[in-house]
């Protein structure tokens, strides 16, 4: 029972937030409450009488919603939904809804409660009931997710609905006249925290707080909870409405998400160590085995030049092709770690398509007489220029005609076609081979993708070569595109790139004379791996230069002395005296012209080149080098020393 009467019907009357009307059994509304009147903006005496179905959108309507929301209630004790409602002038919004069924004392169903809330504006809650007629006390008893309650102004509590029995478990005669901190744990009070709810909600109105709360039999649970003040019409203060609801569950979801993304943090913060681990693995496995590649593939171009019997031929070549294939390996791992880090940088200069394409073709033309294919070339006779790096788009079609070649049984075909349009040039690499999977399509270009084991005596390879493909066709501004009428039926890789003119080269630089080919150089050649020095020494001495070793950095500066190198191929990572020092000091002294420093390493990092360059180098080759590599490199050091960083690095 409500013992103040003025009180109970403030807190009917005050409940703006919350939509709370009657239902007869049959869903038409009974009773119609001021927060009902300004969320659906009718008066009573327009919806009285009216089915409360009128309030739902005509989609539900047609389903029937409202009828099952009723049946529901009646059948379950109480429903809640949320979903879209409609107000008198048609604008929509968002409520949530609790139906709570009552019946007499006879077991009958009378009717029910429903409480309507407006979330569409989320930061408005305040909560207060007022009841001015009798008619609403059942429909506040009859709420029981709620707890209801009004205190007086001294914070006692005045009155006590079926939900606030059902959270807090006291009876109405065990806790009316009692002050509302009993529900509060012992350091709240202490701290005063009642009271000071109390002091927010007279100064704003209201007070909205989430926090843990005590039950009658001692067990906590978290709880939202909304206090509005209480005025009469002179403006004194005559108690409060207070609206707790019991989140316990949503706070565990929470602290459990909480954890959760914690745990998932930390997870991050592992693999990213590990994923960084991984890449400094790369960088130093990749420079161990290019410093054993560099004797490996020197020896076997050494042994090209001597006349072999047959099956050592045959054994050289092997570790020729061999060893090739595994630089590729190496080189593919690198470039994919330079990809996941955001560092795979490309050349900007003219490039002529046909030059690219004909490089390709001749690199993979081994592979593809091999396996005995056809090739068919189409393109047009008129140039198409193109702006960028030569030696990565040269890679982009090494890789998808070797994937064709190694893709397609022996015997097969392989055409290679150009089409111009406008500012764009496509490529298509198409093969009669064994297809793509309809959802390989897109994943093919993921690392470490493979299609279905190869023939045996292909090549093997790490499922890296298209994901390289798809970044270095990206940063030329280009797309690339894989094809396939299924496993099969052959496969299509269309490459699209723009078209650019390149601008105009200086006079000064179309006029500079070229590089002296034929001209013997003394080189100093220094690394602490003897057999990669004594390599490069042996076929630098092929190439008709003046060669000469040293195996330290002490050494190098000793026979600078009496060999005034005009060239010196120095390692960057060696123990004892610093490469960059051995450098600098090499460059102080007072030869003319100064050597050209050319950084040696099997370490392929912007950093490295970088601290190369602010040392002095010229040049920074990363290994394994090839004999062309040397001529090229040799090639573009000029008589008078001036020209020693015209031409473009090997790396």
């Amino acid at each position: 029972m409500l013992q103040d009467a003025e009180t109970f019907r403030l807190l009917v009357s005050g409940v703006r937030d919350y939509a709370i009307f009657l239902l007869d059994a049959d869903g038409h509304i009974a009773s119609w409450n001021a927060g009902a009147a300004a969320l659906f903006g009718y008066g009573a005496e327009e919806v009285a009488g009216e089915h409360f179905s009128r309030f739902y959108p005509e989609e539900m309507q047609r389903r029937r919603w409202p009828q099952h929301e009723l049946r529901s209630a009646a059948a379950e004790g109480r429903f809640e939904d949320e979903g879209w409602r409609v107000r008198k002038n048609g604008t929509s919004f968002w409520a949530n809804s609790v139906i709570t069924p009552f019946r007499d004392s006879g077991g009958e169903l009378r009717g029910f409660a429903k409480v309507t809330r407006d979330l569409t504006e989320r930061r408005q809650h305040e909560l207060a009931l007022q009841h001015s007629e009798e008619r609403f006390r059942s429909l506040v008893e009859g709420v029981g997710d709620y707890a209801i309650f009004t205190l007086d102004p001294d914070g006692n509590v005045t009155s006590w609905n079926a939900g606030a029995r059902k959270i807090k478990g006291y009876e109405p005669d065990e806790i009316i006249g009692s002050h509302f901190s009993r529900f509060y744990t012992p350091e709240a009070i202490q701290s005063g925290w009642p009271q000071h709810e109390l002091e927010v909600a007279n100064e704003q109105g209201h007070f909205e707080d989430e926090g843990w709360r005590v039950r009658k039999d001692g067990s906590h649970f978290w709880a939202n909870v909304v206090i509005t003040t209480l005025r009469n019409a002179s403006g004194t203060v005559v108690g409060y409405s207070k609206i707790t609801r019991d989140r316990t569950e949503r706070h565990k979801r929470e602290e459990s998400l909480i954890q959760r993304e914690e745990r998932l943090r930390r997870h991050g913060e592992a693999l990213e160590r590990t994923v960084q681990r991984m890449r400094d693995f790369l960088a130093t496995a990749s420079h161990e085995l290019r410093n054993s590649l560099v004797p490996i593939h020197l020896a076997a171009s050494l042994m090209a030049k001597r006349d072999l019997d047959p099956p050592l031929e045959h054994l050289r070549q092997t570790i020729d092709r061999q060893s090739s294939l595994l630089t590729r390996i190496v080189e593919d791992l690198l470039d994919l770690n330079r990809v996941e880090r955001g560092i795979l940088s490309i050349a900007r200069d003219p490039v002529l398509l046909a030059d690219v394409l004909s490089g390709a073709i001749e690199a993979s033309r081994p592979l593809i007489e091999a396996r005995a294919h056809a090739l068919q070339t189409q393109w047009p006779k008129k140039p198409v220029k193109l702006l960028g790096d030569a030696q990565r788009l040269t890679q982009v079609f090494i890789n998808l005609l070797n994937n064709a070649a190694r893709y397609t049984a022996i015997g097969g075909h392989i055409s290679l076609l150009v089409e111009t349009n406008g500012a764009d040039v496509t490529v298509f690499v198409a093969d009669t081979g064994k297809g793509i999977a309809p959802e390989l399509l897109e994943r093919i270009f993921d690392p470490f993708t493979q299609l279905a084991p190869r023939d045996t005596d292909s090549q093997g390879g790490l499922g890296l070569g298209l994901a390289l493909v798809r970044r270095i066709v990206e940063l030329h501004g280009g797309t690339v595109e894989a094809r396939s009428a299924g496993v099969g039926h052959g496969s299509e890789f269309v490459v699209t790139l723009p078209v650019r003119k390149p601008a105009a080269r200086p006079v000064q630089e179309i006029r500079k004379k070229g590089p002296d080919l034929g001209r013997t150089l003394r080189v100093l050649c220094v690394d602490d791996n003897r057999d990669v020095a004594n390599s490069i020494t042996a076929m630098l001495e092929t190439m008709g230069h003046k060669a000469q070793v040293a195996y330290d950095g002490a050494a190098a500066l000793m026979a600078a002395v009496t060999l005034r190198p005009e060239v010196v191929l120095l390692d960057i990572d060696m123990p004892g005296m610093n490469s960059y020092e051995v450098a600098r000091m090499l460059l102080k002294r007072q030869d003319d012209p100064p050597p050209k420093i050319v950084a040696l390493t099997g370490w392929g990092r912007g950093s490295d080149k970088q601290r190369a360059q602010d040392a002095g180098f010229h040049r920074y080759v990363v290994k394994p080098v090839t004999r062309e590599a040397l001529e090229s490199l040799l090639a573009g050091f000029t008589p008078n020393g001036k020209d020693g960083v015209s031409c473009p690095s090997p790396t």
